[in-house]
């Protein structure tokens, strides 16, 4: 059974190309587009995308839409249907337009990967994001144990996430010189620190608590006055691990290395919050937490752009269409509220009346 075409490869290789120079995405993005392509071509038997034809098209959809997702079992989402086809309407779009291929297939032709639009509807809808209220985050760290070296790392880290929103690949990159504890603020300088889209920026500590910067601040002192680190070791430093008795791995305190990737951070939150009970909130669930704190203590327009620009959005409007949305726990006391108020101010202003009356009569007038 055909495995890959070779004709096929090569154009392949040469769209990631573009992808990835003239678009400028990044590895992530490309590594999902491949994975469509490979999907397509599983389908075609590999065959010639200059064969290309709109049935093919349509049956690619028909045959996703009655695909499972091989760890759940349920069928696929509409929300990766909608990214496949969306990635593939683009390939064949940018194919069209190719020396060898204009004459065999038609721009128009990628329209037929399209997915219907009651369904594109439901893959693109806005959803409110899950995440953990100010309480819930301080109730887990209070529970962490501090006790051990690797405990006040792990307490330290998921507080330090509270404490400035930075995001998961960022803080396993960060390095002690970027943490100004006497300007209490984080630079997140894109050249050493793995920020979204490279933004250099800097984070001042979100008023969170006391107790919050408190843990930061010792954990941070703890690693340059005791352990005698430098401005270019790691702020949370990977775990050292030895072999021990019984040719079995032990854990060895720590090593002055950062962490590769920022899955042993989701790894801290997810026993940080099972073990209390509690569902398991990633990192990034915190810059939620943050931006509806955000919601409520900021009083006026220029204080909401300052706490957007402090967890890294260059415009206001990135935070309110991104992050913005009111909870629906706040939206019910907001829209109450609202009918308390009425009702409030009707009575002041009938309260009012009344006493300028009582006046006027009291007056003779």
């Amino acid at each position: 059974m055909t495995t890959y075409n070779p004709d096929n490869e090569r154009i392949k290789h040469r769209y990631f190309g573009f992808l990835k120079e003239a678009k400028r995405h990044g590895e992530a993005k490309v590594d999902a587009v491949a994975k469509s392509l490979d999907r397509f071509e599983s389908y075609t038997r590999h065959r010639e995308f200059k064969a290309f034809r709109i049935e093919q098209a349509i049956g690619f959809k028909r045959n996703m839409l009655n695909q499972k997702n091989q760890r759940s079992g349920e069928m696929l989402s509409k929300a990766t249907l909608y990214a496949t086809f969306a990635d593939l309407k683009r390939f064949f779009q940018w194919l069209a337009l190719e020396p060898g291929y204009r004459s065999r297939l038609g721009y128009s032709d990628a329209e037929y990967f399209n997915l219907s639009q009651n369904d594109t509807r439901i893959a693109t809808a806005h959803r409110e994001q899950s995440a953990p209220t100010l309480e819930q985050i301080k109730h887990v760290i209070s529970k962490m144990s501090a006790e051990s070296e690797i405990g006040r790392r792990n307490r330290a880290v998921v507080a330090f996430t509270l404490l400035t929103g930075a995001r998961d690949g960022a803080i396993a990159s960060m390095k002690l010189k970027h943490i100004d504890l006497d300007a209490a603020c984080v630079y997140q300088d894109a050249r050493e620190v793995r920020t979204k889209f490279r933004k250099t920026f800097r984070t001042y500590f979100f008023p969170v608590g006391d107790d919050i910067e408190k843990i930061v601040i010792e954990w941070v002192t703890y690693l340059r006055n005791l352990k005698l680190w430098g401005n270019d070791d790691p702020v949370f430093p990977a775990t050292r691990v030895t072999t021990g008795t019984g040719l079995r791995f032990a854990v060895d305190g720590l090593k002055r290395e950062h962490w590769r990737t920022a899955a042993p951070i989701r790894s801290i939150f997810r026993n940080a919050f099972v073990s209390t009970g509690l569902p398991y909130f990633n990192p990034h669930s915190f810059r939620n937490t943050l931006i509806r704190h955000g919601q409520v203590v900021c009083r006026n327009a220029e204080d909401f752009k300052a706490w957007s620009q402090n967890i890294g959005h260059e415009g206001v409007l990135t935070t309110f269409i991104s992050y913005g949305d009111v909870s629906t726990e706040r939206q019910r006391e907001i829209v109450r509220g609202l009918g308390t108020s009425e009702r409030t101010k009707q009575s002041s202003v009938d309260e009012l009346a009344d006493a300028i009356a009582l006046r006027l009569r009291a007056s003779g007038k």
